[in-house]
């Protein structure tokens, strides 16, 4: 055999035995490919005394207690407007004015004919209504010259000014919108002034139907304008409202909400989120939410006694989102059982980036991931 041949033939022996070593070591550590194990770990909670509190949380809105639109009562062309808009009025202060002139005649008319009716007597049932019917224009003619006058219909700030000097208006009406009853009147900004409160500001959010029941006057509520998601603002229910609205089969009823003390930089129209407190209880046994199952209206959990699990019958109090109190049934420290989470551990893994170890070593048992934790 040439000394070429032999070096092949070592070379190709030194290949195979290399191959072997690396399959071997593969299945020492990862095991056979594609087999994958399930591991069961029972966590545990004990039983102790805390806070607990259930909330409804809703979405809303930043609004102002109190906003008119305000338009003339009569018709006529305007002569003054003496506000402007960020400009702060007091209820009944004078807003814009019209032409009075022809208001006036009216009432310079309507006098006439009441005086012309008093010299004529009332002696007769003819006489009384003439005169009465006298009386009556009269009012009426006062009216309108008063209506000339735009006043402002409660106090706030001027956010809107519609109208100018020499522009001719009909007679309109005045809209306003209130937090304070428990139903909502429509806001039309299209008067030719709108007065807005913009120190008293309220929150204006929907329940659903499932939670407006739990819901009354004064309990108290934290409301976290997204603007400012780290000034968290403490609030009240001021009223509930009695019928519901429905958009897209959803019903939901609208809650007001008082703000004790509002940011400066509070806007209406910043939407909020909002935590209302519907029932708590303070230092009260307790356990995690997760640990208490209700069927047909009993509540029970599992306790760990001696290794061994046992169901215990127990009666609740406030239910929180994370953990709900024990009136009985239980006593502090008595390890509840919490629901299982199963892993699934596959044997054919990937390294770990950045550990320098092989997967499933984590200084644990080499098949099972790192060492098994208590859930306490």
């Amino acid at each position: 055999m040439t000394r070429r041949r032999r070096s092949l033939l070592i070379n190709g022996l030194l290949v195979v035995v290399l191959l072997g070593a690396g399959v071997a070591g593969y299945l020492v550590f990862f095991g056979s490919s594609g087999n994958a194990q399930s591991t069961t770990t029972a966590r545990t909670a004990a039983a102790a005394n805390r806070d607990v509190s259930e909330v409804v949380t809703a979405s809303g809105t930043v609004q102002s207690s109190f906003s008119a639109a305000a338009s003339f009562g009569a018709s006529g062309t305007v002569t003054e407007v003496n506000v402007k808009v960020g400009d702060a009025v007091t209820k009944g202060q004078q807003l814009a004015k019209l032409d009075p002139t022809q208001a006036q005649l009216q009432v310079d008319i309507a006098q006439g004919n009441l005086n012309a009716a008093l010299e004529k007597g009332t002696g007769t049932n003819a006489l009384l209504t003439a005169y009465r019917q006298t009386q009556l224009a009269l009012q009426q003619a006062k009216d309108n010259l008063a209506a000339t006058v735009l006043t402002a219909p409660g106090d706030g700030t001027i956010t809107s000014v519609t109208g100018a000097v020499g522009q001719k208006v009909g007679s309109g009406s005045t809209s306003s919108s209130s937090s304070t009853s428990s139903t909502t009147t429509t806001t039309t900004a299209s008067g030719f002034v709108v007065v807005t409160d913009l120190k008293n500001l309220v929150v204006k959010a929907n329940v659903s139907e499932s939670d407006v029941s739990k819901l009354k006057a004064d309990q108290a509520a934290t409301v976290t304008v997204n603007a400012m998601a780290g000034t968290p603002v403490q609030a009240k229910v001021t009223t509930v409202d009695l019928t519901p609205t429905t958009a897209n089969n959803v019903v939901q009823y609208g809650v007001s909400l008082a703000l004790t003390q509002p940011p400066a930089e509070l806007k209406p129209g910043q939407s909020a989120s909002v935590e209302i407190t519907v029932a708590s209880a303070q230092g009260v046994l307790a356990v995690p939410a997760a640990a208490v199952q209700t069927v047909s209206g009993a509540s029970s959990v599992q306790v760990m006694e001696n290794g061994a699990e046992t169901r215990k019958t127990v009666e609740v109090g406030v239910r929180g989102d994370q953990y709900v109190e024990i009136k009985s049934g239980l006593t502090a420290g008595e390890e509840v059982v919490l629901p299982q989470v199963s892993t699934s551990n596959s044997t054919n893994r990937q390294q770990q980036p950045g550990t320098g170890q092989f997967p499933g070593t984590g200084g644990g048992q080499r098949n099972g991931g790192g060492l098994t934790g208590t859930g306490r």
